[in-house]
C-alpha cells in the first residue's frame, strides 16, 4: 500500500469529486434502518459509475448474540468484496449516502483503519447536483490482500467492560440524544439507555447547519467538552455500530488519534441482559 499518492481528507466535496472522478473508486452506501432497500435506492438513481455496497451483507458479518446486528467482517470476506467492488490494495475510495454521511462513514472508517485512502462525500447525494444513472454497475474485479483489523482500533465486550471504571478511557455515543437516555427507545432494541459511563456524543451535532461536516476547529471545542481533549482513548458506539463510524471520523477531522469503534455496540450491550446499563444524561 506504500505506492499509494492520492492522500484523502474524511470528507470531500461534490466538486471535489468531480475533478478527481477518475482517481477514484466511487461507492453508494445508502442503508435504511426502516427496513427500506438501499440497493433498490441504487439502481433508481445513483451518482454515475458508483458501484453499491450494502451494509448488511458487504460491510458486516452475519448478526449474532455475541457480535450484534452489525459485526465487523473477517479480513477475508471483506477483501473479497472490496476486490468484487474494484477496490485494490492501492485504490483510493470516496463513499456517499443520502443520510449526511453516517451511513458512509462505516465504509469510510474500515478502509482508513485498514491504510486506504477514502472519505465521504459531504452532504451526500443531495450535493450532487449532476444527472443520476440507473440500473446495475458492475465494476471489474480486482485484487485485494486481506488485512487484519489493527487490534488498537476496536475494542470487545469484555474488554470494555473491565474498562469503564478507568478515567483514561472515554466512552462516547453516537446515538440520537432520546435514545442514550433510554426516553426514545428503537424498536429494534431489546433495552433502553446506554452503557455505564458513555457521554452522549449525537452524531449529527458533527454537522454544521448547512448539513455539511464542520470545521475541525468546531469538532475539536465538540469533543474537548466532552473530555477527548484529556482521554488516553476516545471509543465510540451506537446502535450496531454504523453512526459511531461518523463520530469517529468527527473526531479525525479534529485531530484526535487515539480512537477505536465498539463495533457490537448498543445492539450486543443492550442485548445482554447480565450487562449494566444507565438511563438520563448525568451531563443535562
Amino acid at each position: 500500500m506504500s505506492d499509494q499518492t492520492l492522500s484523502l481528507p474524511v470528507a470531500v466535496s461534490a466538486a471535489w469529486l468531480r475533478d478527481h472522478r477518475d482517481e477514484i473508486v466511487l461507492v453508494d452506501s445508502r442503508w435504511y434502518l426502516d427496513g427500506r432497500s438501499g440497493r433498490e435506492a441504487h439502481l433508481n438513481g445513483h451518482i454515475p459509475g458508483a458501484v453499491h455496497a450494502d451494509v448488511d451483507t458487504d460491510l458486516a458479518a452475519p448478526a449474532s448474540d455475541e457480535g450484534g446486528r452489525h459485526p465487523l467482517p473477517a479480513a477475508a470476506d471483506l477483501a473479497r468484496t472490496l476486490g468484487r467492488l474494484g477496490i485494490g490494495d492501492h485504490s483510493a475510495v470516496v463513499v456517499y449516502d443520502d443520510a449526511n454521511g453516517s451511513v458512509a462513514a462505516r465504509m469510510v472508517w474500515m478502509l482508513r483503519v485498514l491504510g486506504t485512502p477514502a472519505a465521504f462525500l459531504d452532504g451526500g447525494l443531495q450535493a450532487w447536483s449532476g444527472e443520476l444513472e440507473r440500473g446495475e454497475v458492475r465494476a471489474e474485479p480486482v485484487h485485494r490482500t486481506a488485512f487484519p483489523w489493527p487490534a488498537d482500533r476496536i475494542v470487545g465486550t469484555e474488554e470494555l467492560q473491565r474498562e469503564l471504571a478507568d478515567p483514561d478511557q472515554l466512552l462516547l455515543d453516537a446515538r440520537v440524544h432520546g435514545r442514550f437516555t433510554g426516553e426514545e427507545p428503537a424498536p429494534v432494541d431489546a433495552r433502553a439507555g446506554h452503557i455505564p459511563g458513555a457521554r452522549s456524543a449525537a452524531w449529527p451535532a458533527n454537522l454544521a447547519p448547512d448539513g455539511l461536516l464542520a470545521s475541525p476547529e468546531v469538532l475539536r471545542e465538540r469533543f474537548a467538552a466532552l473530555g477527548a481533549d484529556t482521554a488516553g482513548t476516545v471509543t465510540a458506539y451506537c446502535g450496531s455500530g454504523v453512526t459511531a463510524c461518523h463520530d469517529l471520523l468527527a473526531l479525525e477531522h479534529a485531530g484526535f488519534t487515539h480512537t477505536r469503534l465498539y463495533p457490537g455496540s448498543w445492539s450486543r450491550w443492550g442485548g445482554d441482559d447480565s450487562l449494566p446499563l444507565e438511563t438520563g444524561d448525568p451531563l443535562a
